[in-house]
Formats: C-alpha cells, sequence, structure tokens
C-alpha cells in the first residue's frame, strides 16, 4: 500500500512538481514562482515589462511570437520588484504616465495586476493582451468559433472581419457586456482540460469607461497566438470620457478543473497590502442600497453609478431591491434602467464606512399609445437579425434579408422590422387601420447612430422636420457586433388631420449627409418604434 501511494506521488511530482514560492532574477528575466500545487512560473522582462514565459505545470503557454504586455507593449520600462510579507511578489513598471502591476499571491496558480495612469497612454488602447500559444490553448470561451479567425479564405471588411468555413468571424464578435462579464477564457478540450482566463471584479471596471453594457474584444485565435484581452479603455464605440487612476485589480488564472468564477467570488482586498497607486482599501469605501420600482417584472433591472472617477453597477432582484459594490467616497449619478433603457437618474452621496440608502423609481408617463412596435429596453431585441449580429457580420450568409421591409399592425411580427436601417437601402413602411384623427407624436427610439444617421420620417403625404444629427461615435457600430450608442430618442409631431380614419403608412429611412456603401453606409439600429395622443 505504502508502494502505491508512492507511485502515486511520482505521478503528481511529473505533472505538478512541487514549488517554491518566490522570485529571482537572472539577467534581464524575472522570474516569479507562485509556489501552487498547480505550479505557476511566469517571468517579466526586466527591461520591457513584457511577460515572455508562462509556464503552467511545466508546460509553456506563452506564445513565443509576442510577448503578453499592455496594449502591444510599453517598449520599455522600469521594473521594480519585491516581496511583501513572505506572501507576495509584486512587480511594478513604470513607463511615463503608466504603472502596471504584477502580483503573485503564495499558492495561487494566478497573476493579479493592476494598471494606474495619469494621462491615456501613448502606445494605443488601455488593455491587457496575453498572447498564448495557439496549439496549447486553440478555443474560446464562452462564445466559441465566433471570433477564432485563423484558417480564413477572405476579408470582409479591413483587416478585422474575416471568412472562416464560409461564416464571418472577427474578435470584436467575442465580447460581452460589461455587466456580465466576469470571466472569459481561452482553453483546450477535456480530455486534457486547461482554461486561461481573465477574472474580473466591481474594482476590475470601476476605472473603465462606458457603463455596464459596453462590450469590447474578449478573446481572439488568430493563427500566430491566442489573444486573451481585458479592455480597461477603448474608442470601440466610445460614450464617455476615459477615466484616469487605478484600472483593476484584474486576474489571469490557470485552472484544470474547469472554468474559475470571477465577480464576487474573485477576492482582491489584500491589494491593501501591497501599496498599490491609487487603490482604495474597503474600509474606505461605501455602498447604496434601496428599492427600484417602476420598472415591469419581464425586464432586467439595473443600477449604475458614476461620476467623472468612477463607475459601478449592480442588478435589483425580482422584488426591486438592490445593493451596490463597494464604491469610492463621492457623489454619482445614479441611474435606473428598463433593460438598457434609461427611465430615472438621480444623485447620490457615497461615504466611506456608511450604506446610503437611495431608492429610485421610473419617471411615469402618461400618453394613449395607438401602436408599439418593440420594446423600451434600449436594446433591437426581437427585430430582424438582432439574434445574431453580435456574433456575426450583418453580410452573414446566416443572416434574413435586410428589407426594404413592411410592417402591418396588428398582423406582423418583430422579425418584420430590421434592427437597423441603412441609408438608401432598407426603408421600414409601416401600415396601420385608425380612426383617430387627432394630432400626434410618433417617437423612434435608436440605440446607436453610425455616421450622422438619424430618422427621416413621412406620415402619409406629410414629410416631418428632420432632426438635427446626433452626437458622432466614430466607430463602426453595426459591422462589429456593437449596436449601443447613445440612445437617441426622436419625438415627431403629427398634425391634426395627418392621420385618417381608415389606412394610414408611415415611412421611416435613414437620412444623413454622410456617404458610405453596403454595412458601411450611414446607419441607425432600433430600439422601439410609437405612435401615441
Amino acid at each position: 500500500m505504502l508502494f502505491k501511494s508512492a507511485l502515486l506521488a511520482a505521478a503528481t511530482l511529473s505533472t505538478s512538481a512541487l514549488a517554491a514560492f518566490g522570485v529571482t532574477k537572472s539577467g534581464d528575466n524575472i522570474v516569479v514562482d507562485t509556489g501552487a500545487s498547480n505550479t505557476l512560473v511566469f517571468t517579466v522582462n526586466a527591461k520591457s515589462c513584457d511577460i515572455t514565459s508562462i509556464k503552467y505545470r511545466g508546460e509553456e503557454l506563452q506564445s513565443t511570437s509576442k510577448g503578453s504586455h499592455i496594449s502591444s507593449g510599453l517598449g520599455s520600462a522600469t521594473v521594480e520588484y519585491e516581496t511583501v510579507g513572505n506572501q507576495y511578489v509584486k512587480v511594478t513598471c513604470t513607463a511615463g504616465a503608466l504603472t502596471h502591476y504584477l502580483v503573485a499571491r503564495s499558492g495561487d496558480s494566478t497573476i493579479f495586476m493592476a494598471t494606474h495612469i495619469t494621462a491615456e497612454p501613448d502606445i494605443g488602447e488601455l488593455r491587457f493582451i496575453a498572447r498564448l500559444d495557439s496549439k496549447a490553448l486553440p478555443l474560446e470561451y464562452p462564445f466559441g468559433v465566433v471570433s477564432t479567425t485563423v484558417g480564413s479564405s477572405s476579408t470582409v471588411e479591413g483587416s478585422d472581419v474575416f471568412v472562416v468555413d464560409g461564416q464571418t468571424r472577427s474578435k470584436f464578435y467575442s465580447s460581452e457586456r460589461f455587466i456580465d462579464d466576469t470571466r472569459h477564457c481561452v482553453n483546450r478540450d477535456a480530455t486534457d482540460p486547461i482554461h486561461a482566463c481573465f477574472l474580473l471584479n466591481s474594482y476590475s471596471y470601476e476605472g473603465s469607461s462606458g457603463g455596464p453594457f459596453f462590450r469590447d474584444i474578449n478573446t481572439n485565435n488568430g493563427g500566430d497566438f491566442t489573444s486573451l484581452t481585458f479592455y480597461m479603455n477603448s474608442g470601440h464605440v466610445q460614450t464617455e470620457k476615459y477615466r484616469m487612476g487605478l484600472h483593476g485589480p484584474y486576474a489571469l488564472a490557470f485552472s484544470l478543473s474547469g472554468v474559475p468564477e470571477g465577480g464576487a467570488n474573485m477576492d482582491t482586498t489584500f491589494f491593501k497590502d501591497l501599496g498599490v497607486t491609487g487603490y482604495v482599501a474597503p474600509a474606505a469605501r461605501g455602498t447604496v442600497s434601496g428599492t427600484a420600482t417602476g420598472v415591469a417584472s419581464s425586464f432586467q433591472r439595473v443600477l449604475h453609478w458614476y461620476n467623472d472617477a468612477a463607475q459601478y453597477w449592480a442588478y435589483a432582484d425580482s422584488t426591486g431591491k438592490f445593493t451596490s459594490p463597494a464604491m469610492k467616497p463621492g457623489t454619482y449619478t445614479q441611474v435606473l434602467y428598463q433593460g438598457e433603457f434609461k427611465v430615472k437618474a438621480a444623485s447620490v452621496s457615497v461615504s466611506a464606512g456608511k450604506t446610503t440608502t437611495a431608492n429610485i423609481a421610473a419617471d411615469a408617463e402618461t400618453k394613449t399609445s395607438i401602436f408599439r412596435i418593440g420594446e423600451w429596453d434600449g436594446q433591437p431585441k426581437g427585430f430582424r437579425n438582432a439574434d445574431k449580429q453580435s456574433r456575426m457580420h450583418p453580410s452573414d450568409s446566416r443572416m434574413e434579408s435586410w428589407g426594404a421591409l413592411t410592417y402591418t399592425v396588428g398582423s406582423s411580427t418583430l422579425n418584420d422590422v430590421p434592427m437597423a436601417l441603412l441609408k438608401d437601402q432598407n426603408p421600414l413602411t409601416i401600415k396601420f387601420t385608425g380612426t383617430n384623427t387627432a394630432a400626434a407624436t410618433l417617437r423612434v427610439g435608436t440605440t446607436l447612430s453610425f455616421a450622422g444617421c438619424r430618422p427621416s420620417v413621412v406620415v402619409n403625404s406629410f414629410n416631418a422636420a428632420t432632426p438635427a444629427a446626433p452626437t458622432k461615435i466614430d466607430s463602426r457600430g453595426l459591422t462589429r457586433g456593437a449596436y449601443r450608442g447613445f440612445g437617441e430618442i426622436y419625438n415627431y409631431a403629427i398634425p391634426a388631420g395627418t392621420l385618417v380614419s381608415g389606412s394610414n403608412t408611415i415611412k421611416i429611412s435613414c437620412t444623413s449627409g454622410n456617404s458610405g456603401a453596403g454595412f458601411l453606409a450611414p446607419n441607425i439600429i432600433l430600439d422601439a418604434i410609437e405612435l401615441f395622443n
């Protein structure tokens, strides 16, 4: 029996050798051993801060073609390291306005990180990219091959949308809403599983920009390497200015036994002992709690808090009760969303060590609806191709025709409305039978506008005034899987006598002074359309 135990121990040591926690330096290599039972040893270049080696259980997972680093690499940096309390190794990389931290905790198969900036870096978008061996980690989680572009036969758009096996794929299609993105991974199959995952919690996102529904590139197997990315700031459908200060902590974790947990399950409060610039410990934070009302139970009820320094979010439960994450002290705008549609905003102050009660109720609206198409939820949900758009290009053969389409009130389905209207390509015609000839309002809600597009409306023979161009977002949306921008709502006054007793026709199209072809033409993505008195 002792002999059998010895054999088992030897087998374990062959793949997961007993490790010694600590850090050593050899030439330009800073080598960190986390001392985990499933060994993790990573190497940081002492001149650039690039991670040049990641050995998990003795297997090299780092790509040999490029390092893992902030943006596309700092180029050069001042790199220092220290052991803190015999429990942590902290590597600090300084490059101008940016300081990046790499932290190992004794016994964890995880590289914890945080990034502090005093100005937006000039090296490119603020992101950390782990460039991992695509042969060792070829798969992507949770959305699979939609962003696996290796083996492409052609491109559809620029250099970032590809055709693979007849399907359009792009790194953009790996994105997930920040509020739901607590982990994303690259991995390999279950016969010899390894997961490499970014794990994220409320601290990870508080210095980012874009709010709870912002999405960005997470994973991409492009052939030379598999990219695993955490975006902090980017210009991809950017709706607010970048935040300075600390971004993180966030974690690059390695696992054999499935997908590790992020979110509230990821404890990074030990950063309070590490002397990380900009880190605010839990004891110096406060929370907001209350009850959200006025949103039907059929919608998600989302709370969002933000100011120039930080952002946070939470779901309300089935009764409307909510509690915020631990927040930095300050005054915040508190927003209640019906799905992704803003229904109320108020101001709330947060104090260290205290819970502030701040109930919030959606604004009530008194109107008599003649018809409504879609829901006021800030999403194109239910409209044609909306179920596919975030994971493929609109030209993909799996998409249905974009129109022009006709929606007949009372008999058509939401699938008879395209999620997007493109300039000069697919106007939407709405037909309905009415008896009310009084003055009315046509409300058209959009979630995103590209290239200055806004709705142009003709009601029977009446041409409604064209609204001013919306605030410009200098980024593709429809073709890169994004649907959320500023969420403009347009109200068109319909004079008395315009509507007739009997058959009525409304035509809505995209109008813009800008040009473009195909799916890169000016366009709007629809939220809902409602006619009311």
